[in-house]
């Protein structure tokens, strides 16, 4: 991710497009195509913020990434600009300074910075499912994973690796676990319609800012489709009490920007994070634009507040 052509993420491979920093592989089809327009008509509204900013001309605090800098299709690139930031190479001058890394998970030393400077998720190093698992046990006393020798159930099995989207229900006990692939409770989440929903809440300081509720048909729970993206408020979906478990979630990660994904179980009523992502994309290609650009400039209006007020 440190070339500066877009084009250099990625390399064309076996009829695929492969995504060299996470390894991950996309179907080049009609579907793509639909979501790279989509993406570009947000791009072109973030891109007239970003103009503006520039235009007016005033003080804003400096901001750099290390040890790589995101691509306008992540949520903190536009987030950024909308705040007023700016984006500088230099981080030993930034007043902000960011840790971007793709990987499940980071083990960077710490870059020189100058003194005062605000640093953004350096203490977030592992977002692997096992870790996500044990950090909303701590955060909320709930027990998320299994042990698939001898737990007798329905139970999700899944890679370890950030945005894998490879998750499978199967019938415990097992008598031979895959190697690399954690074990989890099947959180039923199911809603009228047919359907599942995923409450992706996006953090900015450790503490929820707006909720994507992500719908997409039963049969297809794991996959990143949806049907319906419906944009919401914090204390719409959670109680304040599962607000408190969320940031406690965060804070036992080391989160303070990012998204989170949170199912809330049929029977019990209760909440549970799944899925962490600190260098989440967004917002999702299913949320309509108008809703796209609510939900842009009410997470920048949280960091320009947390992070980057204007410089005097």
């Amino acid at each position: 991710m440190s070339g500066r052509l877009w084009t250099d993420d990625f390399k064309l491979e076996a009829g695929t497009i492969l995504v060299k920093k996470t390894g991950h592989r996309i179907v080049p089809d009609l579907a793509l195509a639909h979501s790279i327009f989509i993406w570009f008509c947000f791009y072109f509204f973030v891109q007239n913020w970003r103009t503006w900013r520039l235009i007016t001309g005033h003080k804003r605090p400096t901001m750099a990434f290390y040890p790589d800098k995101p691509r306008p299709w992540y949520f903190i690139w536009s987030v950024m600009h909308v705040s007023g930031a700016k984006l500088v190479d230099d981080i030993s001058t930034a007043d902000i300074v960011m840790q971007f890394d793709d990987s499940t998970e980071t083990d960077c030393a710490m870059p020189a910075v100058k003194p005062g400077a605000k640093l953004l998720n350096f203490g977030c190093t592992d977002i692997s499912k096992s870790r996500v698992a044990a950090a909303f046990e701590a955060a909320s006393g709930e027990t998320l994973a299994v042990d698939p020798t001898t737990f007798a159930g329905r139970m999700v099995e899944k890679s370890e690796l950030n945005a894998a989207h490879d998750g499978r229900i199967l019938e415990g006990p097992l008598d031979e676990p895959v190697e690399g692939k954690t074990y989890q409770r099947l959180i039923d989440n199911e809603i009228p319609g047919g359907l599942v929903e995923d409450l992706r809440c996006c953090l900015v300081g450790g503490s929820p800012v707006v909720v994507f509720r992500k719908r997409r048909p039963l049969e297809r729970r794991f996959l990143n489709e949806n049907v319906q993206v419906l944009l919401d408020e914090p204390r719409n979906c959670y109680t304040q009490e599962e607000i408190k478990i969320i940031e406690r979630f965060a804070a036992e990660i080391g989160l303070d920007w990012g998204g989170v994904d949170v199912l809330r179980d049929r029977a019990s009523g209760k909440i549970f994070i799944v899925d962490a992502n600190k260098t989440d994309m967004g917002p999702p290609v299913a949320l309509k634009l108008g809703a796209k650009l609510r939900a842009t400039r009410r997470m920048a209006r949280a960091f320009a507040e947390k992070f980057a007020s204007k410089k005097r």
